[in-house]
């Protein structure tokens, strides 16, 4: 159970590294967002869904789809724009998606996938099975299609799970209170749901074990015929994740912090204490559940996995000129 919990992690988080690398390369174009720091958020949720379950993310989707079991290899493909993704090279990052592992779209435009995602829990409820888990960020509540999707979701009690990853958190509030948004009256994220009679709670993202318990529950309230649910994830914004590229601070993740090493930079090291994958490893590594051995021989698998999507992805083609004219409709029929 511990291995898996690490190789998953690790294997978002190389993934994710090495975005960073090609995007500094030339070979990733365009604009992107990553997921690193709060990986464990996405591991802990899916863990408590079925396959015929769904899943919606946002620009950081990356996390999502590999914690439902996508193919690193296929999903860096999309992302370089190849042939081998998983939609033929034309969604790219931030429109990720995999239907078969229950990941139908995702939408970069903040808050704009929370109305699709109320429409398949909609989905759920009338064909009498699965639920619906709707990732977004905290911005998404300054958005109207937020509000929409929680109204009638509400009114038609349909089985969602509204998880908001509030990364804007500092480490010494992450636990108590609440860091007010600049934009949103609402003295805590949590009150906005409850106003609207929706169940609503807040969680640590850096506790796995805690999570575990939230999403097990709150899902299985919302499989019940519950209703829709609401939950914050409580999480502090990696370094790196800045608004202009993504950046690898103190190069990639080191095995050695977990240890008691340090970055060079600063704001790095103050973010280890938010790190839920150090956090973690640290816990089994204490409890005797690991040792560093066991710790390094993860690694080194996580990383010859995402090398060889690396080079997977690069050496796949891109799609033929002709495939623009593919899945493309116009007054009924399909353009040639």
């Amino acid at each position: 159970m511990h291995a898996e919990r690490v190789l998953a992690m690790l294997r978002m988080r190389r993934f994710e590294e090495q975005c960073v690398v090609l995007s500094k390369a030339g070979q990733l174009l365009g604009h992107y967002h990553v997921y690193i720091g709060q990986e464990a958020t996405a591991l802990s949720a899916c863990a408590a869904l079925t396959p015929e379950d769904f899943v919606f993310s946002t620009w950081r989707n990356h996390g999502h789809l590999l914690a439902r079991g996508a193919a690193p290899g296929a999903m860096m493909a999309e992302i370089l724009g190849r042939s081998a993704g998983y939609a033929g090279g034309k969604s790219g990052t931030l429109h990720l998606a995999a239907r078969e592992f229950g990941v139908p779209t995702t939408s970069a435009l903040v808050g704009a996938s929370l109305p699709l995602a109320t429409g398949a829990a909609l989905a759920c409820k009338r064909r009498g099975s699965g639920v619906t888990v709707a990732f977004f960020g905290d911005a998404g509540l300054e958005e109207g299609a937020f509000y929409e999707a929680m109204l009638v979701a509400k009114v038609w009690q349909v089985p969602i799970l509204f998880v908001c990853e509030n990364n804007a958190i500092p480490p010494e509030l992450r636990k108590r209170g609440q860091y007010t948004s600049s934009t949103l009256p609402a003295a805590r994220l949590v009150d906005v749901p409850l106003a609207l009679q929706v169940p609503a709670e807040a969680v640590d993202g850096t506790d796995m074990e805690a999570m575990d318990e939230c999403f097990a529950r709150l899902l299985g309230e919302v499989r019940n015929g519950g209703g829709p649910r609401f939950v914050e994830v409580r999480c502090t914004r990696w370094p790196g994740n800045v608004m202009t590229w993504p950046e690898l601070p103190g190069g990639e993740w080191q095995l050695s912090w977990v240890f008691g090493g340090k970055p060079e930079r600063a704001e790095m090291a103050d973010w280890l204490s938010s790190d839920p994958l150090v956090l973690y490893l640290r816990k089994a590594l204490a409890s005797g559940a690991l040792n560093r051995p066991q710790v390094e021989a993860i690694d080194e698998r996580a990383r010859s996995e995402i090398a060889a999507a690396v080079r997977f992805a690069v050496e796949s083609p891109y799609p033929a000129p002709a495939e623009a004219y593919r899945h493309v409709w116009a007054q009924g029929e399909q353009a040639r």
